[in-house]
């Protein structure tokens, strides 16, 4: 099975899906799931350099964005993430995804998917400027990919007009809301669902996957 989730760094709800997710993937370990995140960018014109996320979002919410913010950080605690708004900042997204990337062609998926943990929890935990090759050098090596590559590759242009080329895909397959998850190119779930939710769908591609299998493994 195939699951594409599209998604953004800068997405709370992104970072409570993929939990969710992966919580449901737990319960499927007898199942071959190929699981990979696709770029996806909220505010594509969003400033390379960072300024506080709670200024950002007053921006572009109003003066009502501190009961959206006290709502995800509840829901999000349930998945045992800690949301802290007054350290995060607020900065283009694009290189992050262009680290994703390269994550998954030299790293393998596994490899993507803590690297995609690492950038969500320094976005929204720790105060962390997912923009800053320094940092995405240091998340990228501390989850096994090699560090003296990793710099090389930021401070080029490599994987850049790919990444633009993906985001742009994601649009034009009408992707216009994460996060979304995608199974086997033709089942779509929207949003941060709940791990039920998402265990319900894995079960039922699971089962209809094996269903087109079996007359093939009569004949």
């Amino acid at each position: 099975m195939k699951v594409e989730i599209y998604s953004d760094i800068s997405c709370p709800w992104c970072y409570i899906g993929e939990k969710r997710f992966s919580a449901a993937l737990a319960s499927f370990a007898d199942v071959d799931v190929d699981v990979s995140f696709q770029p996806y960018q909220l505010d594509p014109g969003a400033p390379t350099t960072p300024r506080p996320l709670t200024a950002a979002l007053r921006d572009k919410f109003g003066a009502h964005v501190q009961q959206m913010l006290d709502r995800v950080t509840g829901v999000a605690r349930g998945e045992g993430i800690e949301m802290r708004w007054d350290q995060a900042v607020a900065v283009n997204t694009l290189t992050a995804h262009r680290l994703l990337r390269l994550a998954l062609l030299e790293g393998g998926a596994d490899v993507q998917r803590a690297l995609a943990e690492k950038l969500f929890d320094a976005h929204f935990t720790s105060g962390g400027d997912v923009g800053d090759h320094a940092l995405l050098a240091q998340l990228a090596t501390s989850v096994g990919m090699d560090g003296a590559r990793v710099r090389q590759y930021l401070e080029s242009a490599e994987g850049l007009a790919e990444t633009r080329a993906e985001i742009e895909r994601a649009r034009a397959l009408g992707i216009s809301a994460v996060p979304t998850f995608v199974f086997d190119d033709q089942y779509v779930v929207e949003g941060g669902q709940p791990s039920a939710v998402f265990a319900d769908v894995l079960k039922q591609v699971a089962a209809l996957e094996q269903a087109n299998d079996e007359p093939a493994a009569r004949t």
